[in-house]
Order: C-alpha cells, then sequence, then structure tokens
C-alpha cells in the first residue's frame, strides 16, 4: 500500500521559515483536502515535496514508500510515483504536449512505449477530458486558457498513472462542467489504479464533488487541525475565525505585494 508520509517537516523560503512542523501521512484511495487561509503553506508544503528548489528543508522527512524523498531529485520524485498538478502551469515553447509526455512517460518505463501505443492513449485521455484534438501538437501551454491548463494538467496525470498526487488549487480557472469533469477523472484513477491524492482548494463545492476521507487546516505553517467532512463544511459556512479562538493560533495574512506594485506605478506616472 503506496504511503507519502511527512513527518516534523520545516521548510524556509528566501531565509523565513513557512513550514514549522508539519506531519501528515497519505495512503493510497485516500483523499485528503488541505485548506486554510492563503499565505499560510500549503503551496509551499506541496512544493517541498515535489522538491522545488526555492523550498528549503531545515528539519524533518519525507518518505514514500519508505524511500526517502528529500534525497531525491526531482525528475526522481516523479518516477518514484508523485505528482504535482500546478496551481500557475508554465507555457514551454517549443516543446508540444506529445513529445513532453512520451518523454515523462518513457522515463519511467524500462522500455519506450510504442509509438501507436502512445497516440491511442493519448487520444483517448484528451476525448475523456473533452478537450481540443490538436491538443498533442500544441506547444505545452502555450497560448492555452486558464481552464485549458488546468485540464491539461489532468491530462499529464492521467497518462502519468502516479501513486501519490497532489493537485494545487487545480479547480480555479474551471467552470461549473469542467469542475465535474476534472472530478469524475480523479474518482476513476482512484478507483482503476488505488491513487492517493492531496488537494489544496478553497472551492467547497469542488471538494464536495471530489468526497474527501480527511481534512487539515494549516495556519501558520503547521496542520492545528483534521478532521472530515464536517470539517469542510464547518470553515464553508464559517471561515477560519474560530480556528484561532479555540486553537489559539495567528492566521498568517498574505502580503500585499500587487497593491504596492499598483501604488509605484501610480507614483510613477505623476507629471508624464
Amino acid at each position: 500500500m503506496s504511503c507519502l508520509k511527512i513527518d516534523d517537516l520545516h521548510v524556509d523560503v528566501d531565509g523565513k521559515q513557512i513550514l514549522k512542523g508539519v506531519n501528515l501521512e497519505i495512503y493510497e484511495h485516500e483523499t485528503h483536502a488541505l485548506m486554510g487561509p492563503n499565505g499560510n503553506g500549503k503551496s509551499t508544503l506541496l512544493a517541498a515535496i515535489m522538491g522545488n528548489p526555492k523550498y528549503h528543508v531545515t528539519r524533518g522527512s519525507i518518505t514514500l514508500d519508505g524511500q526517502d524523498v528529500l534525497a531525491m531529485e526531482v525528475d526522481e520524485r516523479s518516477k518514484a510515483g508523485l505528482f504535482l498538478g500546478m496551481q500557475y502551469p508554465s507555457e514551454v515553447s517549443g516543446v508540444t504536449n506529445s513529445d513532453f509526455l512520451r518523454a515523462a512517460m518513457n522515463a519511467r518505463r524500462e522500455r519506450p512505449i510504442p509509438l501507436f501505443t502512445f497516440i491511442r492513449e493519448m487520444e483517448k485521455t484528451v476525448k475523456e477530458m473533452e478537450m481540443k484534438p490538436d491538443l498533442a501538437h500544441r506547444f505545452l501551454n502555450e497560448g492555452f486558457s486558464g481552464g485549458e491548463k488546468k485540464r491539461n494538467e489532468i491530462v499529464q496525470m492521467k497518462m502519468l498513472k502516479p501513486s501519490i498526487a497532489m493537485l494545487d488549487e487545480i479547480d480555479s480557472g474551471l467552470d461549473v462542467d469542467a469542475l465535474k469533469l476534472v472530478a469524475k477523472m480523479i474518482h476513476e484513477m482512484q478507483i482503476e489504479q488505488g491513487m492517493g491524492l492531496v488537494v489544496v482548494s478553497h472551492y467547497a463545492r469542488f471538494l464536495d464533488l471530489l468526497k474527501p476521507t480527511h481534512a487539515h487546516v494549516l495556519v501558520d505553517g503547521a496542520i492545528v487541525v483534521s478532521g472530515g467532512s464536517e470539517l469542510i463544511e464547518k470553515i464553508d459556512q464559517e471561515g477560519y475565525d474560530w480556528i484561532e479562538k479555540e486553537y489559539h493560533v495567528q492566521v498568517v495574512k498574505e502580503e500585499k505585494k500587487k497593491v504596492a506594485l499598483l501604488q509605484q506605478c501610480a507614483a510613477g506616472t505623476k507629471g508624464v
């Protein structure tokens, strides 16, 4: 049984401590909703697990089926069975979706996947995700809408078949029909291959479609409370104020960098 285990994880970003002792275990077939106000460490946790070099692990451990994840390079973590569906997927000009996916799949195999087998599998997946048939020949995420980028992350997940998938606000940019489709695809993968899932979302409707088996609230770099669907419902109705009072924690307020930037721009245009 696949298991991703995070033990006493501390993470710094640019010298600032963000995660302050996260403990979490995710097994196959489970769906864990990771909740909490923006700026309190949810994306940092997923990025650290996947090996983004910007995120420096100062203490703790991460293991996948007993293997030391922190000792692995990013590509090795992917080959071991980890997958991260990103909040802001990158555009890669000059690399087609098909070339990217075939290379990623071959990296996991002893022998390269036969070309026609790959084509059939990709065509089937693209059709299931209700995307345009020319997806395979388009450059990776280039010129894609926000919703197309997010559905393309699910195409990659279905093709790569991870044992543990992490989805960072994959629901943002999706309309109601696309939300239902993405949730359906995730359920199918969990049934067919036992995939474990960690999902970051602020959208109660999406979480309701996924039907998480576990829910966790991360505040100021630590998981302060865990539960089930009842926890998701309470947060949807009451927000996070009650957590501060009941658990004596202080929610970290997200820095308003964009506002400051706009103020600078406005000041710079005076007299022009």
